[in-house]
Formats: structure tokens, sequence, C-alpha cells
């Protein structure tokens, strides 16, 4: 684990310094998929930041329960983002967008590849139309580690040539696309951020869809069964949210620290930890945080998985500061400590 890490009882404020501080007080971001997993953790730093916030989501799999706190502080529409006329109305008076909506899931893109399309690539045209229309300075868009594929070289940059498998992978890669092709094209500030396995609070652990961690977590603390899809030595750069916020804020520039256009502009990066971890090793230490003793299952291997993941994330460190502010094990501790709350009290 990375020594320079944040340690147990910081928080995303903590980990936010004062460098990142708009040079523009009070802007009106937009954030799509704002009931979702990251989209309203995204939501409430941007609030913290001082920031107006609009947000969209279809509630197809974001949750109001997400928004809570914060939704008489925000501008919430309920919008789907093939909807042109929502996105021309939501994108109005704009200076950054967070472009996190999507229909995730690879195993779901695999069932139905219609659907991922429509929602991730032509969903995702209809922003950038609207963006470019509005004149919004920048769209910084929710890319895929699934961008790589299963190719052996390890750590994954920037530089490789991309080996999507899945439908999902596809269509998260043909976004990326876009958001190169309306940069120069149309002169619109896009820069995208390769996600790796992001977890945390707040993740959906119900859904045959899920994030491994979230089942994992909820599993081990109702003693209840935990499954492992292949022979759990497939490892993964499991990143903690709030690492993916502060790649978000920072990428969004312009900040004191942030990321300039001539740095970012049409261009990718990985945001990960830059470290992996086996789903067996991963299981082992769940034990140890929950104190879950039973076994754990093993079934086949999932269509379109990939066996290894890991970031090179020197080339967002270059361009604008990227470094992860919480590591795996503690990002695991507080994860488990939130659902520990949700499911004492009934609601997960």
């Amino acid at each position: 684990m990375r020594s320079d890490a944040v340690g147990e009882g910081a928080c995303l404020q903590s980990a936010l310094d004062s460098t990142l501080i708009y040079d523009a007080s009070m802007a009106l971001q937009l954030v799509t998929g704002i009931a979702g997993f990251i989209g309203s953790a995204l939501a409430r730093a941007l609030l913290a930041e001082g920031h107006q916030v609009r947000g969209i989501d279809n509630l197809a799999t974001g949750s109001m329960s997400n928004l809570s706190e914060i939704i008489d502080q925000i501008d919430f529409r309920q919008a789907d983002l093939l909807d042109p006329a929502a996105m021309a109305s939501a994108c109005v008076g704009v200076d950054c967008v967070f472009h996190e909506a999507a229909l995730p899931s690879v195993p779901r893109s695999v069932i139905d590849p219609v659907a991922s399309n429509q929602a991730n690539v032509d969903g995702t045209l209809n922003l950038l139309i609207a963006a470019r229309d509005a004149k919004v300075r920048r769209v910084v868009y929710a890319a895929s580690s699934s961008a790589y594929g299963d190719t052996p070289t390890l750590p994954k940059h920037e530089g490789m040539t991309p080996n999507p498998i899945s439908p999902y992978a596809v269509a998260k890669l043909t976004g990326e696309l876009y958001m190169r092709s309306f940069y120069r094209v149309y002169g619109l500030e896009t820069v995208c951020l390769r996600y790796f396995n992001v977890f945390g609070p707040r993740q959906a652990p119900n859904s045959p869809y899920s994030g491994v961690l979230a089942k994992f977590i909820t599993n081990m603390l109702k003693g209840e069964t935990p499954t492992i899809y292949g022979d759990g030595e497939q490892s993964r750069d499991f990143t903690y949210i709030d690492n993916v916020v502060r790649g978000n804020l920072l990428a969004s520039g312009p900040l004191a620290a942030g990321a300039p256009a001539e740095k970012v502009a049409g261009e990718v990066f990985n945001c990960a930890c830059g470290e992996r971890i086996t789903l067996n090793q991963t299981a082992e230490m769940l034990r140890g945080i929950t104190g879950y003793t039973g076994p754990v299952e093993y079934a086949q291997d999932r269509s379109g998985d990939i066996k290894h993941s890991l970031a090179d994330i020197t080339r967002a460190e270059s361009a604008f500061g990227y470094r992860p502010v919480v590591n795996f094990e503690e990002g695991l501790r507080r994860t488990v400590e939130w659902y520990r709350e949700q499911i004492a009290a009934g609601r997960a």
C-alpha cells in the first residue's frame, strides 16, 4: 500500500486541500448521472467547494436516496441523455459538465448490447452537441479502463492501442473518440478519465451488475457466502471514490493547481491508484475487517471480464497533479463501516 495515502479518519474535505479552488466562484456545474454512486459523490464535493450544481438522471440505475441530504441544494432534473431537448436545456449557463451517466456493467452489455450503445454512445453524442451549442467550457468524461481489454502489458498506459472486449468497453471507448472529435472539430474542451474499478459508500450491492466489492462487503457483513467468478487470481486496481472525485476536480480546471487546456484538452488520462490486488487477497482482507469466518464460493468466469488491471498514473500526475489520496485498505475500511451502518439501519 502507498505510504503517502491519507490515514484513517481523514475525509474528502481534508483530501481536497486549499489548492482546489475555482477561479470563478459559484460557477454552475452539470453532473450527469447525479443520482448514481459516483455522480452523487461528485455533487457533494462540488457543493462543498462553493459551486452551484445542476444534475440530471433518468433513475434507471441511480437512486434518489443518494441525494437525500443535498436535494434541496441542487437543481435536479429527471431526464434521459437520449432526449436532445432536455440535454439542451440542462447545458444552458453551465461552466463544466461532469459526464458520469452511463448504462454500466460488462455482463449487462453482453446480454443487451443495443441498450448499452444507445445509453453510452447515442446519449453521449446528444450531450456533446448540447454542450457545444451552449458554449460549455469543458466536459470531463467518465471513461473506462475496459478500453485496454485483456492485453498482457502491465501497467496500462494511455499510449497503448485500445483493445476493448465487451460491448460496454466498445461503447465507452466510442465516447472517448467523440470527446476527442468535439475538441478537434468544434473546440469544446474535453478530458477523458479512464476509471479503474471504483468502489466506496453508496455503491449498489443488490444488483447482478453491482461492483464486486459492494457485493463482497454486504455478503460478509450479513454472514452470507460471497462468490468469486473465476479462480480469484484475477487482479484489479481498485480505486476508492475520493480519488476519482479528486481526479475530476483537478481535470475540470481552471484551478490554482488544476488542468490548463493546453495540457489536457482532447486528452485521455488514467484515474486509479497505480496498485493491484487479487480478488483472493481482497477477500482475505475483508475477512479481517468484517469478521466474516465463512467460506468463499467460486463460479465460472464471466464473459467479457479481463484477467488483470493495473494503471500507470504518471501522465495524470504530470498534467494536473493527480495522486490518490486514499489507499486501498483505508478505502475498504471506510466502505465497510458505511455498509455496516446501512445494514444496522435496515437500509441494505
